[in-house]
């Protein structure tokens, strides 16, 4: 259901994407083709307050697929570029994110990447948004849960064994876009929420917090705004509530 993006690594550079040599799966849903966005190394959101000089810079790296590398939309509107600027709002000095996201990418997929990515380094704040995929290619759910659950191990040791600096967003439910109006939506809700009970149960028991967007997403309904061009990801307006969601919970975490 979500296209891939190639691997772009630099050892100076606040935005990082990994991609794996893994074609788009044969039962994904034929999307016109959309050229990616280049990716400019550092971005400022609008209305981001600058922080002292003297304060500290602290890392974010963000996990998942599609909805993290903001399929269809600019960089800028990438919800955790989105959520960065917000935090800086709020006079805590979060990097843009290291970013290592696919369009199209499963957890199996995902631990892959990491693991072909080869990054050792430990941040400050690692968020994880992931399981789409595995729904809509109807894989088992207990195959989910473990590779959920390896993944949120992964998430712990990248931000340096800290549990309390890992955040988990919900999956959305893409059952609501306009571009699965021939679809069973019923169905597709209650797999995603099947999905995302499990996910919560697995982050509660790591100590990780777990931020529910999937409201969001039903609430959009089929309004154009809150979606991208292709009328099956997400929109900035969109992305923008998922980030307002979780700036409270990092403000927190960081202060």
């Amino acid at each position: 259901m979500i296209r891939p993006l190639s691997a772009v690594f630099g050892g100076l550079c606040l935005l990082l994407t990994v991609s794996c040599a893994q074609p788009t799966p044969p039962d994904a849903p034929a999307l016109p083709a959309q050229p990616t966005p280049p990716m400019p190394t550092t971005t400022t959101p609008p209305n981001t307050v600058t922080p002292s000089p003297t304060a500290t810079t602290f890392r974010y790296l963000a996990l998942g697929d599609s909805y993290t590398i903001g399929e269809s939309v600019g960089e800028a509107d990438r919800w955790p570029v989105q959520l960065a600027g917000l935090v800086r709002a709020k006079g805590v000095n979060l990097a843009n994110p290291t970013i290592i996201a696919r369009t199209g990418w499963t957890t199996a997929e995902l631990a892959d990447a990491i693991a072909s990515s080869g990054n050792t380094n430990t941040y400050d704040l690692v968020s994880l948004l992931i399981g789409v995929n595995n729904q809509y290619r109807g894989q088992d759910i207990e195959r989910y849960r473990t590779e959920f659950r390896q993944l949120l191990q992964t998430a712990i040791r990248f931000a340096n064994g800290r549990s309390e600096r890992v955040v988990v967003l919900s999956i959305p439910d893409w059952g609501q876009s306009p571009y699965a109006k021939d679809r069973d939506r019923n169905l597709i809700g209650n797999q995603i929420d099947t999905f995302n009970n499990t996910a919560k149960q697995s982050c509660e028991q790591a100590s990780v917090t777990f931020i529910d967007i999937t409201d969001l997403t039903r609430k959009a309904g089929t309004d154009a705004t809150q979606y991208a061009p292709d009328g099956l990801h997400y929109s900035g307006l969109q992305m923008r509530l998922w980030a307002e969601e979780a700036v409270g919970v990092v403000v927190g975490r960081l202060k």
